[in-house]
């Protein structure tokens, strides 16, 4: 039985094509085709990313998906110089933000008791946990976005007191990075990059 479930478990794994497309083979684009991404697309993503865990499910993860060159052009003031022109060139610009308050929404999310004490109150502790889960949601959009079809490209380049300013103005929400999301050009990557060899980051202990 225990050689039976272990086969069960196995057969999870996703093959070679399903790992090229999310980690193998993807790669971070910097230029962009001109093919336009759907609404329906989008919220397919959100949809789908929101499908990735978080601590206690606090989803503090906020997006603002710019589409337009108005909405761009509130963008790129506050963007590093090299981010500039590949980030006006992508179909869809997302800022990855991070809600203080997202902890008001965890008797809806979390519903097995009330939690609101744990961050109530505690503002180092509340932003240390929506910066973390931000981040995570933000790592799910990118894999989100490449099982469907599309490629990425995250900064952190860029003036984060500018973007709050801009976009998150009288709310309780910060910006945490920004995401290109489109078809990417291939004659815009650079050479694959190495990455460091699993004895030089990992113990096992």
């Amino acid at each position: 039985m225990a050689e039976q479930a272990i086969e069960s478990l196995q057969a999870r794994r996703l093959d070679e094509r399903a790992r090229a497309v999310v980690f193998t083979e993807a790669r971070s684009h910097n230029a962009w085709c001109e093919a336009p991404v759907s609404d329906a697309t989008l919220e397919e993503l959100v949809q789908l990313l929101g499908c990735g865990p978080t601590s206690m499910n606090c989803h503090p993860a906020r997006f603002v998906f710019l589409r337009t060159a108005v909405a761009k052009d509130l963008l790129l003031p506050a963007l590093s110089p090299a981010n500039v022109e590949k980030t006006r060139a992508a179909p869809v610009t997302v800022i990855v933000g991070y809600d203080l308050s997202f902890w008001k929404e965890l008797p809806k999310l979390f519903p097995h008791r009330d939690v609101r004490s744990y961050y109530e109150g505690r503002e180092q502790f509340t932003h240390d946990t929506a910066f973390r889960n931000s981040s995570l949601q933000g790592a799910y959009l990118m894999i989100a976005a490449r099982m469907l079809g599309l490629d990425v490209g995250a900064m952190s380049g860029f003036d984060a007191a500018k973007v709050d300013a801009a976009f998150f103005d009288g709310t309780t929400v910060r910006s945490n990075f920004i995401c290109n999301l489109g078809y990417g050009d291939p004659k815009g990557l650079w050479e694959r990059l190495p990455r460091p060899k699993v004895a030089d980051v990992c113990r096992f202990l």
